[in-house]
């Protein structure tokens, strides 16, 4: 059967993850990605919006639900149902619960999770996170980045403990192995690859997810995010830091992975591509 036609019948479902680095600045961007792609459900990083500012309605035009969980000018997640193809997003939490490194800051808006069904049987638990990105280090925004993962990590536990297929989408801001980045030296500094920042990353795996991408490329060299700087993006200097975690019965239906690497060299495009997995 054509993959499209599977996933508008709900036989496959594809899950992605796009880090659009501003929902206001790159929608027109956004929703080409969207009408092209098609993607099942699709949760967005820094989409640098007030909760009010949100334009759900451009993807109500596309056919999409949209919740989200906005932060003014930083930050801030959401997540698309496409309901054209059956799907609808329920809220289940938003936020950790962990202030930012900041005195007197609270909560920044990094953390979203939904129940996705297909026409009325539940399907999922998607959970979008922007996790923290922790530079400089050492100082507080690591130590903050090291603590927002431990966070994390206990309430992906307890998505664990309800034994419903699960998947962890987003950018991590943690490049887990040397040969996710163009050059370990390039990076050798930064906060991404830090030891702390790899194993909070790798404790995460040895807990039981699936690095749905790690899986279907065990010899690395995959990117997902090239810097404005430098020309990075001409030069191919980049890094792998979007994620796609999934649980055992997720991990067990995955049927492929990829990057939508030509989406980064558009005009006025993200610094990060899409990634996303298909599941039977």
């Amino acid at each position: 059967m054509d993959v499209v036609v599977a996933l508008r019948h709900g036989l496959l479902m594809k899950i992605a993850t796009f880090n659009i680095n501003g929902v206001k600045a790159r929608l027109p961007r956004l929703k080409e990605w969207l009408e092209e792609t098609r993607p099942s459900v699709a949760c967005l990083q820094e989409i640098k919006s007030q909760d009010e500012g949100f334009p759900a309605s451009e993807f109500e035009e596309l056919g999409y639900d949209a919740i989200w969980n906005g932060q003014k000018s930083f930050n801030g997640v959401a997540i698309l149902a496409d309901k054209k193809a059956g799907y609808s997003a329920t809220e289940v939490q938003r936020g950790l619960g962990i202030d930012g490194p900041k005195d007197g800051e609270g909560e920044q808006s990094r953390y979203l999770e939904v129940d996705i069904a297909h026409e009325d049987r539940k399907t999922a638990r998607i959970v979008c996170i922007y996790l923290p990105n922790g530079n400089p280090q050492p100082g507080p925004k690591f130590d903050y980045k090291l603590a927002w993962m431990e966070k994390l990590r206990g309430r992906m536990a307890e998505i664990w403990a309800e034994e419903v297929p699960a998947a962890v989408l987003g950018d991590y801001n943690v490049i887990p192995f040397e040969d996710d980045t163009y050059s370990v030296k390039a990076m050798a500094d930064d906060a991404l690859t830090q030891p702390e920042s790899r194993a909070a990353y790798s404790r995460m795996l040895a807990d039981g997810w699936t690095d749905a991408v790690r899986t279907l490329n065990p010899r690395g060299g995959v990117w997902t995010y090239w810097d404005y700087q430098a020309g990075a993006w001409q030069r191919d200097h980049g890094f792998r830091i979007d994620h796609i975690l999934l649980s055992p019965e997720l991990a067990d239906a995955l049927q492929s992975v990829g990057v939508d690497k030509d989406h980064r060299g558009r005009e006025k495009a993200s610094d990060h591509a899409p990634v996303w997995a298909t599941i039977a």
